[in-house]
């Protein structure tokens, strides 16, 4: 990616339509509070799952924020300049998300109460998914072949630095007992599931009625047909749906169809390599 496509800061490559180096100081100093509540991915892991999920559990399964306000402004990013703007809109508990590595989200973060669900997804199917991602997205550049992507993807030299990387450090966060992980994986599989998790996590005492309902409304097909979470009030020439849907399908797995036994081979002993002697193992075999 060039430079002039992109916004550089701290090592990490940025799109540029929603960062600034004025809103990435504003997230780095940005006053968390004790009740705030922060949905971490490495790009296309669920985030914007996170968006319809969190207003809904923390408010007890009320529909009026996911009907009527778009999902960036509803849980806005933490590091993208419309945060400044609507802040003092969000309400207590607030639900902001996030790409940010561990090591650049604001120091309040650790002086607060606030907590944090980290969302992992296998980065085969991460991959796929971003490749897509960047033939609709019109501020981005041509991803190429999948060849060459998958090439920048392993180097990092994509949105957001290395998946490695961003795994490493917020799997070995020091949040404590203030941090959720969870899977793409284990919210496709069950996720009513995932919402008792992230329920209990959250303090909330939400019934059985409250989370079958929530897992209706943030649905694949649900949240495809929302105008305020599907993106497609967002302008053409940022978001053209006519190359690729932003909701494209939604599946474990999809890199099936996409990588070469080569390419896998390839893939595969890059990011083992690279979480060599980690405390942590991966909740899904690479192969």
């Amino acid at each position: 990616m060039s430079s002039s496509e992109s916004v550089q800061y701290h090592g990490l490559l940025l799109p540029p339509v929603a960062h600034t180096l004025e809103s990435l100081e504003y997230a780095q100093h940005f006053s968390v509070e004790d009740t705030d509540v922060f949905g971490v991915t490495y790009p296309k892991s669920g985030t914007v799952w996170m968006q319809e999920i969190l207003p809904l559990v923390l408010n007890g399964g009320d529909l009026t924020p996911i009907q009527t306000i778009p999902n960036w402004d509803r849980v806005p990013w933490l590091e993208e300049t419309r945060l400044a703007k609507v802040v003092d809109r969000l309400k207590s508990p607030r639900a902001l998300v996030s790409h940010f590595p561990y090591y650049l989200m604001p120091q309040s973060l650790h002086t607060s109460k606030a907590k944090v669900i980290y969302i992992m997804r296998n980065p085969k199917d991460v991959m796929v998914s971003s490749y897509y991602f960047h033939r609709m997205a019109g501020f981005l550049e041509d991803p190429g072949t999948f060849d060459e992507f998958m090439e920048k993807f392993l180097e990092g030299k994509v949105l957001f630095g290395k998946w490695t990387d961003h795994v490493k450090g917020w799997r070995l966060a020091k949040l404590g007992d203030r941090i959720l992980y969870i899977t793409y994986e284990e919210m496709v599989k069950d996720l009513p599931e995932a919402l008792r998790h992230i329920s209990d996590f959250l303090g909330r005492n939400l019934s059985e009625e409250t989370i079958q309902k929530i897992a209706e409304h943030c649905s694949f097909k649900s949240m495809k047909a929302n105008q305020m979470s599907n993106f497609s009030l967002v302008p053409k020439k940022y978001m053209d749906s006519e190359k690729s849907n932003f909701f494209r399908k939604g599946v474990v797995g999809d890199w099936k169809n996409h990588f070469n036994t080569e390419q896998l081979a390839r893939f595969t002993s890059v990011i083992r390599k690279e979480l060599e002697g980690e405390s942590f193992s991966l909740p899904w075999s690479l192969d």
